[in-house]
């Protein structure tokens, strides 16, 4: 039998939050824009190489009031990106419900391994092997964010690409521990194939958190 907390996690007015903090958008297309980070804990996708693993068991995130998480927001920011660990494990209704009535604008960065819940002025998605995103998710995305870990991966990013809109912006961003390794070759290949930009994590360059 659910506890109350948990059912209020899973309805969305409460979520496992993991982190906030105000900060420098580091990668893809709002690179470089002051905004508000929401870290939701859960996520069962499973890279081997993500760099917040500890976001994957959402039991060791203190379930969180959303009206505190936007109270917090709306001192800091008009731009709310909400990022996880997976964030649509979770119904992000009620969370951008209350963010849009501060006048808020709402970003996901998420893998689309859910369905999209929520209202969303941009949908970051960035899609993993291991578990596809849902159609809906690609039809709602505005940035196409794939990670290069290796060679392959570019033969997964067109396919992703194929199933996006065509307003949907394209990145190529190399994976943190990879990136001296394979620069090169994303850089000959946006060069050969100019739909896609290159994206990098800036942030991680100018020591930013």
């Amino acid at each position: 039998m659910k506890s109350d907390v948990q059912k209020l996690v899973d309805n969305g007015t409460m979520l496992p939050l993991m982190e906030e903090f105000y900060t420098i958008q580091g990668e893809g297309y709002h690179k470089g824009a002051a905004a508000y980070f929401i870290r939701v804990g859960g996520c069962d996708v499973g890279c081997h190489w993500c760099d917040v693993k500890e976001s994957w068991n959402p039991n060791i995130h203190p379930p969180t009031e959303i009206t505190s998480i936007v109270e917090n927001a709306s001192n800091y920011s008009k731009t709310i990106v909400i990022t996880g660990g997976e964030p649509l494990t979770w119904d992000m209704g009620p969370l951008t419900t209350l963010l849009k009535a501060k006048g808020m604008d709402t970003h996901i960065e998420t893998s689309g391994a859910y369905e999209l819940s929520g209202t969303w002025d941009w949908v970051c998605l960035s899609p993993k092997k291991m578990k596809l995103p849902t159609p809906g998710v690609y039809a709602a995305a505005d940035e196409l964010k794939m990670i290069i870990y290796n060679n392959d991966d570019f033969r997964f990013a067109e396919e992703q690409a194929a199933k996006v809109s065509k307003s949907c912006k394209l990145y190529l961003q190399p994976e943190w521990s990879k990136r001296d390794k394979m620069m090169p070759a994303i850089v000959d290949y946006v060069m050969a194939n100019p739909k896609w930009i290159v994206s990098l994590q800036t942030h991680k360059y100018l020591n930013i958190p």
